[in-house]
C-alpha cells in the first residue's frame, strides 16, 4: 500500500468511517466524510435522507422540521411567512441583514377584503424582520412569485414563474407596504383604500415575459436569467428553457438610484445563449442544432415580446427546466461565471445537473447580423465583441455537477461566502440540501465532491430559498408548502393575515477555515 493510500485509510479508520476495499469511489466518498470539518466546516455530514414524515403542528422546534448534520444548530425565525415562501434576498445587505425579502410562489386569489372594501389578495412579496420575526406584505397581485434579488443599485427585483411571468422592481422594500397590482404586467398599484400609488413599484417589460426563476445582475445592470420550461412541453420537438441576458441601453454607473426611472432595467436588448457544435475559430461558428448544449456559443438576439417563441425560432439552446441561478463569487477571470440548476426528472432517470456559463464580455460591443448561408439561412443577429476577429461575443458552458439516484432534482442554488462551496437544494419529498466543493486542480471541470447536510422531515414540503449571510457562517431557508391541518386558529403556526403560512429557519454552526 503506498503512503498516500495508507494515510487516507488511517484517516478514515480513526474517524470511524468504513472502507470498502477495492472500490475507489466509495473510498473517495468516505474521505469527504472524514475530512468534512476542513472541507465543509461541519463535524459530520448526514448518511441518509429522512424517511419518516413529520407533519407541521403547533409548538414544534426547528429540529422537528429538519434533520441536520451534527454540529449544526437551527431555530425557527418565524412561522408566519406566507405559504409557498420561496427565494429570498437579504436587506439592506448580506453582511448585516435586518430583514429578508421573500417571494410567495402562489396565486393571486382574493382571501379577504380591507375595511375600505378593497379586495385583499394572496401575498406576493413579504418582508421578515430577522430580530422579531414580524412579517409584512409589500405587494399582492403577482402570480407565482419565485425569483427575487437585491440589485447592485439597492432595489428589489421579483419575478413570476408563469409562462407569461414578468419582473417587478421595488424601490424601498421596508417602507413600501400593502400595495396591490391593478393588473399583472403593469406598474399601476393601489393601496388598501383603493387609491393609486406611484413611484415605488415598476413592471419591467423590457426584460420580457417567461417562467422566471434564477437570475443575477452585474454591477452595470446586465441581467442573466432562465426560462423554467421542460423540453417537449410546448409540442413535439420543442426545446426546453433557454438562458438569456438583458443588456441595458444605459449601463448603471454607480450613481445612487433614488427613482425607479434611473434603473438600468428600463430599456435594453435581450440575447439568448446558442451553443455551437464548432469552436469560435471555425468558419461555420456558430453551428447549432440538437446535440449542441455545452461548450462555446454565441448570444443570438431575441424578441422581448415573446421570449420563449423567439428563442425557439432563433435556434437558442434549450435546457431541462432551468431553475435557480447565481454568480460564482470565487470566479476571478474576466466577466462573470453564472451557474444554474437544470432540474430534470428523476422518474425518467434524468437526475438533473448544475451548469455554469463563463461570459467574459457581458456587455458586448454592438451587434452582428449573419447572412452567410454557410452559417445559417436565417440572417440571425448576434451580440458582437470587438475583441474577437470573427465579431461574436462568445460564452462557454460546462457542467459542474451531474445528479444521481440520491442527489437529484436540483432546484435552488447558493454559494457559501468564504469557501466557494456550492449548496444545492433538491425539489423532492424529504428534500435534501447538499454542500459541494469547488472544482480543484484535477483535470475535470466539475465539483470535487458533495455531502448531504440537511433533509426535510415533512414529505409534503420541500426546502427552498437557502441562502448564506455574508460571513458564510449562518444560513436561512424556508420549509415550503407543508400541510397545515394541525395549525388551527390560535396556534403559533396558524394562518397570518387571512392566509396559511410557512416556516423560516436559521441555521448556524458552519465553520470557515481560518476564521
Amino acid at each position: 500500500m503506498n503512503k498516500n493510500l495508507l494515510a487516507l485509510t488511517l484517516t478514515m479508520m480513526f474517524s470511524g468511517t468504513s472502507v470498502a476495499a477495492g472500490d475507489f469511489g466509495i473510498e473517495a466518498q468516505n474521505l469527504l466524510k472524514a475530512r468534512s470539518m476542513k472541507l465543509f466546516g461541519i463535524a459530520k455530514p448526514l448518511d441518509s435522507s429522512e424517511t419518516v414524515s413529520v407533519s407541521r403542528a403547533p409548538d414544534q422546534k426547528a429540529e422537528d422540521l429538519i434533520k441536520l448534520a451534527p454540529g449544526l444548530t437551527a431555530k425557527i425565525v418565524t412561522r408566519k411567512s406566507g405559504d409557498s415562501s420561496d427565494q429570498m434576498a437579504f436587506w439592506p445587505n448580506d453582511t448585516n441583514p435586518t430583514h429578508i425579502v421573500t417571494c410567495i410562489e402562489a396565486g393571486n386569489d382574493v382571501i379577504d377584503t380591507y375595511p375600505s372594501g378593497q379586495a385583499k389578495l394572496i401575498p406576493s412579496i413579504q418582508t421578515v424582520n430577522l430580530k422579531t420575526g414580524a412579517v409584512k406584505t409589500i405587494l399582492r397581485g403577482m402570480t407565482g412569485c419565485d425569483g427575487i434579488r437585491r440589485t447592485p443599485w439597492n432595489t428589489i427585483v421579483a419575478t413570476e414563474e408563469e409562462n407569461d411571468g414578468g419582473l417587478y422592481e421595488v424601490l424601498n422594500p421596508l417602507t413600501t407596504v400593502e400595495q396591490t397590482l391593478v393588473a399583472r404586467g403593469a406598474s399601476e398599484t393601489v393601496d388598501t383604500l383603493g387609491k393609486s400609488v406611484t413611484g415605488q413599484i415598476e413592471y419591467r417589460g423590457a426584460v420580457g415575459k417567461l417562467a422566471w426563476e434564477g437570475l443575477d445582475l452585474t454591477g452595470q445592470g446586465v441581467l442573466y436569467y432562465g426560462d423554467e420550461e421542460r423540453p417537449g412541453s410546448g409540442g413535439a420537438d420543442h426545446d426546453g428553457g433557454s438562458m438569456f441576458k438583458f443588456v441595458p441601453s444605459t449601463l448603471w454607473n454607480g450613481t445612487p438610484v433614488t427613482s425607479l426611472s434611473q434603473s438600468p432595467l428600463v430599456s435594453g436588448n435581450i440575447y439568448a445563449y446558442q451553443a455551437s457544435c464548432q469552436g469560435r475559430t471555425s468558419g461555420s461558428f456558430p453551428q447549432f442544432g440538437q446535440g449542441c448544449e455545452i461548450g462555446e456559443g454565441a448570444w443570438v438576439k431575441v424578441d422581448p415580446a415573446n421570449l420563449r417563441t423567439s428563442a425557439f425560432a432563433n435556434s437558442a439552446t434549450g435546457f431541462y427546466r432551468p431553475e435557480d441561478g447565481h454568480f460564482d463569487p470565487m470566479y476571478t477571470g474576466a466577466g462573470v461565471k453564472f451557474c444554474w440548476t437544470n432540474t430534470g426528472n428523476s422518474s425518467a432517470k434524468n437526475y438533473g445537473e448544475v451548469v455554469c456559463l463563463i461570459d467574459t464580455n457581458p456587455v458586448g460591443a454592438g451587434e452582428k447580423t449573419v447572412n452567410d448561408t454557410s452559417v445559417n439561412a436565417n440572417g440571425l443577429t448576434y451580440l458582437a465583441d470587438s475583441a474577437e476577429s470573427k465579431g461574436f461575443a462568445v460564452a462557454a458552458v460546462n457542467r459542474a455537477l451531474e445528479g444521481d439516484t440520491d442527489l437529484n432534482a436540483p432546484d435552488n442554488l447558493h454559494f457559501q461566502p468564504g469557501t466557494g462551496n456550492m449548496y444545492v437544494i433538491e425539489d423532492n419529498s424529504f428534500g435534501d440540501v447538499w454542500a459541494c466543493l469547488p472544482d480543484g486542480e484535477d483535470r475535470d471541470l466539475k465539483t470535487d465532491g458533495c455531502v448531504k447536510i440537511l433533509s426535510v422531515r415533512d414529505s409534503s414540503a420541500e426546502p427552498t430559498g437557502f441562502q448564506f449571510t455574508g460571513d458564510g457562517k449562518t444560513a436561512y431557508l424556508y420549509i415550503q408548502h407543508s400541510g397545515d391541518s394541525a395549525c388551527v386558529d390560535g396556534s403559533n403556526c396558524a394562518s397570518n393575515d387571512g392566509y396559511v403560512t410557512d416556516d423560516l429557519i436559521k441555521i448556524t454552526g458552519f465553520k470557515i477555515s481560518g476564521k
